[in-house]
């Protein structure tokens, strides 16, 4: 395999890493955003696919024709200095609710699944986050690197091994938020996801490299979001879970049960250190600080904020992000590359 097609996979494996989170590997967020509206549900979600590859695509290329180095230098671009700055901020405040939910999300998992203190999982977790992000961008193209395979092969497992219960295609026809939530969904994940796909662009270095990592991300998402769909809507009383995926993969056996824990933890683990790497770009571009030390200071306010519980931050805080979200969403798909200099 070639250089340019190492760089795709990376492209794409850090772009799933990112968009799947602890709403993600759980269950919880699809569950919320498209499995409770049967046949709707899965149609939203190819849309969304569709979306993920076409507005992920034009985040890196624009941030690579303006060599943006950081979100905030996107959104200045994008929106102007003095709107942008607003963006900014509230990108600010997203990134850092979202990073206490990825490791509330840690929490939960040793807690519910293996019995371990909720506070012992978090501070691990933190502890590999912090060494993670020593290696800087190769860190977090590292880690996704390792995760994301593992993440897509019991995407694969689950789609060919648990059928998918019928449902009417009229069920949630007069459901208006079964129209808008994949508008949502994609709008709250690319708000977050662009302090990692702005870097990332920037250092790549062809456009047809950035454009095929984009389609192949937004393809593997789709794929997986399907098959967590299907395996979702097997499970009775769903919603009675924290983390439902794990109540579903059980059957298949302790080993195959522990396996798959160990991904969904690796997938909250590759977004949490997205977004502490995309957090790091922001300050530091504002104050003169260690990196080292900003690291620190980013995962202490986040797990001041976790204790608050992994149910309660998801419930709240993603609807509030995604309709955030929608003006980036809304800007960049009318966004003309051919102004982006």
């Amino acid at each position: 395999m070639n250089k340019k097609w190492i760089s795709v996979l990376q492209i794409a494996a850090t772009y799933i890493g990112t968009v799947v989170g602890a709403g993600f590997a759980t269950g919880k967020e699809i569950y919320e955003f498209f499995t409770r509206f049967g046949f709707l549900g899965l149609i939203g979600i190819v849309f969304s696919g569709l979306l993920f590859s076409l507005i992920g695509t034009k985040i890196m290329i624009i941030s690579h024709r303006i060599k943006a180095s950081s979100y905030q230098e996107f959104n200045n671009y994008l929106f102007g200095n003095k709107f942008g700055q607003l963006i900014n901020v509230l990108t600010m405040i997203i990134l850092y609710g979202i990073t206490s939910v990825m490791l509330s999300g840690t929490g939960a998992i040793f807690k519910e699944q293996l019995g371990v203190p909720y506070f012992i999982g978090i501070i691990l977790t933190l502890i590999i986050t912090f060494i993670i992000m020593a290696g800087g961008l190769n860190g977090v193209l590292g880690i996704n690197s390792l995760v994301v395979p593992m993440m897509l092969i019991f995407s694969f497992i689950l789609w060919i091994t648990i059928d998918f219960p019928s449902t009417k295609p009229t069920q949630h026809l007069y459901e208006w938020t079964a129209y808008l939530n994949p508008l949502l969904y994609v709008a709250f994940n690319l708000a977050m996801a662009q302090a990692v796909l702005v870097p990332l662009g920037k250092e790549m270095d062809e456009e047809n490299t950035i454009k095929w990592g984009g389609i192949l991300g937004g393809l593997g998402l789709t794929i997986m979001l399907i098959s967590y769909h299907i395996a979702l809507a097997s499970l009775t009383n769903v919603n009675s879970y924290d983390i439902p995926m794990a109540e579903i993969i059980q059957k298949f056996g302790m080993l195959i049960h522990l396996l798959f824990l160990f991904v969904i933890y690796g997938e909250i683990l590759t977004t949490l250190v997205g977004n502490v790497f995309g957090l790091t770009r922001q300050i530091q571009s504002i104050i003169h600080m260690p990196e080292k030390l900003i690291v620190l200071l980013i995962l202490a306010l986040s797990f001041i904020i976790s204790l608050i519980g992994f149910g309660t931050l998801l419930s709240f805080l993603y609807p509030l992000f995604g309709y955030v979200g929608l003006l980036l969403l809304v800007t960049v798909l009318f966004f003309k590359l051919s102004t982006a200099k």
